[in-house]
């Protein structure tokens, strides 16, 4: 299917209409967390829920059934480093589960500005520590992953565990990550942004970072990426972060690290999440199945 170039995917023009742009500020930072708390209140029917020795809390979520060590994948809620929980994702996640078998665990790390860098990421890193101990997980199959900011703490992690050496996981799941502080929206697409514009993204990275080195606390920046774990990036060509992604992925491709990039015409930024059973979002879901299930395979070959 063919889009012009200003005309939303099919499966979301009508939807897009409706959307903000600019959801986030710090004006109204406090209410959209008044507003999340209010929704977090429902139950947590079918989930376990574990506090690390830092008071993180992370949601279990397991198979019915499962024999031996299990896969896993850790993964990381979006909200632009300042708004957000792990319970948002609770449907998400059993849908990784319901589909591919796994453990999923969602770490609830702690929100900028009260909590900058490298606050967060330590979370990420406790989580995932914690994970690759449980006897019932197979740590050699353990994969990390994220949406929005929850992407880019993703990458971070990656290059963390990196560093450190202490987990390898077999892939980063990146679904329109935020990894560059530096990004500017272009003229062309900036009216079809939605959920998140350059305003909201250049406060939220100042919140995060405030006088962190970016060439240490921002993907995008890191000096080398060479030996990190492959990647999965999915992004819509709406999405303000479409570029900074593509760059990503090209600079993990000239690190000879494996980098599957899923572009999506005409898909605004979290176009999955507010429209999780449109056609589009549901063959963005299973793109990611899929690289999941080939990285667990993998791990096993001989």
């Amino acid at each position: 299917m063919i889009l012009s170039d200003n005309a939303f995917h099919p499966d979301l023009h009508r939807l897009a209409r409706f959307l903000p742009r600019q959801p986030v500020s710090r004006r109204t930072l406090p209410l959209i967390r008044r507003i999340q708390g209010f929704a977090g209140r429902r139950g947590d029917d079918g989930v376990e829920i574990v506090r690390l020795d830092n008071d993180v809390q992370l949601r279990i979520h397991r198979p019915p059934t499962s024999t031996g060590s299990t896969p896993a994948l850790l993964w990381i809620h979006g909200g632009g480093y300042v708004i957000g929980s792990a319970r948002q994702d609770d449907r998400l996640c059993r849908r990784f589960v319901n589909k591919l078998g796994i453990v999923v665990v969602a770490v609830d790390y702690r929100l900028a500005p009260e909590h900058p860098y490298p606050t967060p990421l330590d979370d990420c890193y406790s989580a995932l520590t914690w994970l690759a101990d449980r006897p019932e997980i197979d740590s050699t199959r353990i994969a990390i992953g994220g949406a929005s900011a929850g992407g880019g703490l993703a990458a971070a992690l990656a290059l963390l565990v990196r560093d450190r050496s202490s987990v390898t996981p077999v892939l980063q799941l990146l679904a329109y990550p935020m990894i560059d502080n530096r990004t500017v929206a272009h003229s062309d697409t900036a009216a079809y942004h939605r959920l998140w514009n350059e305003r909201s993204n250049t406060w939220a990275w100042s919140c995060y970072l405030r006088d962190a080195d970016p060439y240490e606390a921002v993907p995008a920046q890191h000096p080398s990426l060479t030996g990190v774990a492959p990647a999965w990036i999915g992004v819509g060509t709406y999405d303000l972060f479409h570029d900074e992604n593509l760059a990503y992925a090209q600079r993990l491709t000239a690190a000879g690290v494996a980098c599957d990039l899923e572009i999506v015409p005409g898909a605004f930024h979290g176009f999955d999440i507010v429209t999780p059973t449109a056609p589009v979002s549901r063959s963005f879901f299973a793109s990611q199945c899929e690289k999941l299930a080939t990285a667990f395979d993998a791990s096993t070959a001989p």
